[in-house]
């Protein structure tokens, strides 16, 4: 996904590498290969990489929190499935280990779904060039990264925990 999802964008003032003096495809391929990235035509009104991206962190995500939501469910006292070793205590239940992990996953499924929606809407815009909507894609897009990191890091320590009943 590197390569096609991770890539280098030179285009240059008006987006044709022209500014390069004939060197801007030898640039551009020369920066992709030192940063180990994926090396894209200049895509001044075309934002489906990032969208891409994000589309792609939503997946995630929402399969870690459909896995949360299946482990709350089965760890109910009333069901029984499965228990979780090192669950968030109860302050009003000492024998209760609340599926903390598995919750947390499906908020952060949740947050970047919505986050999603809210990338997408940078593909909507203006003209060759949008300040506003290439604003929105670096507001939205590092939280969407950090959230699905989280997913991922709690998705690990939720399957450590998990104990068949």
């Amino acid at each position: 996904m590197r390569r096609s999802l991770l890539v280098i964008q030179l285009g240059g003032p008006v987006g044709d590498r022209g500014s390069f003096e004939g060197f801007g495809d030898t640039i551009a391929a020369g920066m992709a290969k030192r940063l180990d990235l994926g090396l894209a035509t200049p895509w001044q009104a075309q934002r489906d990489p990032i969208a891409a991206l994000g589309n792609l962190l939503a997946l995630i995500a929402g399969t870690l929190g459909k896995m949360g939501m299946d482990v709350a469910l089965l760890a109910q006292n009333e069901v029984a499935a499965l228990a979780l070793e090192g669950g968030g205590g109860s302050s009003a239940m000492a024998h209760k280990s609340n599926p903390v992990n598995a919750e947390v996953l499906v908020a952060l499924a949740r947050q970047v779904a919505g986050l999603s929606g809210t990338l997408n809407q940078a593909l909507v815009h203006e003209n060759e060039r949008s300040g506003a909507a290439w604003t929105l894609e670096w507001l939205t897009l590092p939280q969407m990264l950090v959230s699905t990191g989280a997913s991922l890091r709690l998705a690990q320590k939720l399957v450590e925990q998990i104990r068949i009943a």
